[in-house]
């Protein structure tokens, strides 16, 4: 269900499998190395579908991925101790959530015709830090990226969450390959969480890329962002 409801508004579901292992008592390795191998299938799901559906602009998701891979990449070899971990990513995840749902409160009922290109060197810097932040955190990145891209008014809602779930797949890949040393703190459960998150990931990116309002996708995604926020929080 976490990967079918985030998969829909673009995002892998990274946060949401953190805030549930967080409540079942893993630890950060294995928190971090599971949520972004989850993280990976789904974006990568994600991505297929949105590019299927000719939702996907090649030309606006390059300018964040071509410093996020390495930042990320830099970022995944770097572990927070878990007293620093989840108030750091719950405190960013609210933040981004009430962010969210101002413009959902405030957009428009349907997707805007035309896309504005994001400038190059603000998307550069963005890709960058989000991609240090999100490697370090194993959130993958598009939670953060997202809210950005509609605040700034770089793309609609379906642009957005396709260019998130790129983005995704990209830092996913890379952090993941940083934090290659943690990969024996997954947990064993690991094979049959994959099998789950890419039934929901399928299903949820099919009706986000063809089916959802710019209103509706952004107002779930506030949501899930501030229950993960909280969760990991408290």
């Amino acid at each position: 269900m976490t990967a079918l409801l985030y998969a829909a508004v673009g995002q892998a579901g990274a946060s949401g499998y953190i805030a549930i292992m967080g409540l079942a008592g893993f630890g950060p390795l294995a928190m971090k190395t599971a949520a972004l191998s989850l993280n990976l299938l789904v974006a990568a799901i994600g991505t297929a579908l949105f590019l299927r559906a000719g939702r996907l602009s090649w030309q606006n998701v390059w300018p964040f991925a071509v410093l996020g891979f390495p930042f990320s990449l830099l970022g995944g070899a770097i572990h927070l101790p878990e007293g620093i971990y989840f108030p750091v990513v719950g405190a960013v995840l609210i933040l981004s959530a009430l962010q969210m749902a101002r413009t959902a409160i405030l957009s428009p009922g349907a997707d805007p015709v035309e896309a504005a290109r994001p400038p190059f060197a603000a998307a550069l810097a963005t890709g960058a830090v989000i991609g240090f932040v999100s490697g370090t955190t194993g959130t993958g990145g598009g939670v953060f990226l997202a809210p950005i891209i509609l605040t700034m008014k770089w793309g609609s809602a379906r642009q957005t969450a396709a260019t998130t779930a790129v983005y995704n797949l990209i830092n996913s890949s890379a952090a993941l390959l940083g934090a290659h040393a943690a990969w024996g703190q997954a947990p064993s459960a690991l094979p049959v969480w994959l099998v789950a998150v890419a039934a929901g990931g399928t299903i949820g990116a099919y009706i986000g890329s063809r089916y959802l309002s710019d209103r509706w996708l952004r107002g779930t995604l506030s949501v899930l962002l501030l229950m993960s926020g909280i969760k990991l929080i408290w």
